[in-house]
């Protein structure tokens, strides 16, 4: 596929929007340690680093490998934070501890820091500081993608599509699922993914089954369904897929068993648009399979969010509590499993605009290839 120039990202306006967000009204710091909000709030893209955002300032801290990519990608970025570099745990611990003064309310990400880090962080790091657990304050502002964050979404999503139409054929020569899922991890970077989103599942006959099988040494045989589940990344940004194909006509029972899918994935993609809640969205998926006698065989929930993450806020499911808002990128992927017999799983990425939503994802669905 030829290059495609992807509009830029204003990350510079992040900051200054958490700081303004109701969750820090009550702190006076935040101390960021979740690579993915790292990189949301900077641009950084290295394997370590934290940021300490504060009321007038924020301090990125990070090791002498990135001391160089730092300044590249926080200056490209044009990100108002001081870049400080220690190289040992020991300078990081100090840099940090010099902006945080006795009393502050130091907010800690509650889903990006274990018990142990914890512990350290309240005996050694800040003891003087009083810590209070956040929960979702970077990824509540991550929800709503810009449309330059869209932009990276809709490109991983075509170097998918385009994979699997170039891998789609080799089915016919009976490969095994490993060869199909390394051909499709080839292809899309052949396309300028930057890698997968998560390992490709390509699971055939009674192995469809398993909603998240790996690929294995069976070889894919004519007449038997075939699921297809994969994604790559494109400038840190993940696309979703999943198809599920035969080669040749897999007979009625199988063919039942996708048009049902198919019916319930057109439902949910009907639901989906801004102000209906996710759970609605859940529901009208479901309520396609239990109608066809096939409930008790769609054993997950219908979506994701989709974007930094493969797996992101807000979650389509029966018990989700949010709505859908303008500027979500979510899943919609009913599926039903049939132990000892397969699988089928429909899944396209859409983006939830003011009058429904678009789909990211376009690769035909068809059953028979």
């Amino acid at each position: 596929m030829s290059s495609v120039e992807l509009p830029p990202m204003d990350v510079a306006a992040r900051i200054p929007r958490l700081r303004a967000s109701d969750g820090f009204a009550s702190l006076d710091a935040l101390l960021v340690t979740r690579l993915p909000n790292v990189r949301y709030l900077t641009g950084f893209t290295g394997s370590a680093g934290m940021l300490l955002v504060a009321r007038d300032e924020a301090i990125f801290v990070t090791d002498g490998r990135y001391e160089e990519q730092a300044h590249e990608q926080l200056g490209a970025a044009r990100v108002d934070a001081r870049i400080a570099i220690g190289t040992t745990a020991a300078r990081q611990r100090e840099l940090l501890q010099q902006v945080v003064p006795a009393g502050t309310h130091l907010g800690l990400e509650a889903h990006g820091v274990t018990w142990a880090q914890q512990r350290a962080y309240a005996s050694e790091w800040f003891p003087e500081a009083e810590l209070v657990a956040t929960e979702g304050l970077v990824e509540e502002l991550r929800r709503v993608k810009e449309p330059a964050e869209v932009a990276r979404i809709h490109r991983a999503c075509a170097i998918g599509d385009d994979a699997l139409r170039a891998v789609a054929g080799l089915l016919v020569d009976e490969p095994t699922e490993q060869e199909v899922a390394l051909r499709l991890e080839l292809a899309m970077r052949e396309r300028g993914a930057s890698g997968n989103s998560f390992d490709p599942i390509v699971a055939s006959g009674p192995n469809g089954a398993k909603p998240h099988a790996r690929p294995t040494d069976r070889r894919i045989r004519a007449g038997e369904l075939v699921v297809l589940d994969f994604g790559c990344v494109v400038e840190g940004y993940c696309s979703d897929m999943t198809r599920t194909v035969s080669v040749g006509d897999p007979g009625a029972d199988a063919r039942r068993l996708w048009d049902v899918v198919l019916t319930s994935q057109q439902a949910g993609r009907a639901a989906t648009r801004a102000g209906v809640p996710c759970a609605e969205v859940d529901a009208a998926c479901r309520r396609v399979i239990e109608e066809a006698g096939l409930g008790e065989r769609f054993v997950h929930s219908t979506g994701h969010g989709v974007g930094l993450e493969i797996h992101e806020e807000p979650r389509v499911a029966g018990t989700a509590r949010d709505s859908l808002a303008v500027g979500h990128v979510v899943t919609v992927e009913p599926g039903v499993y049939v132990p000892g017999v397969g699988g089928v799983r429909i899944e396209d990425t859409v983006v939830v605009t003011a009058d429904g939503a678009d789909p990211l994802t376009a690769f035909p669905k068809e059953l028979v290839i």
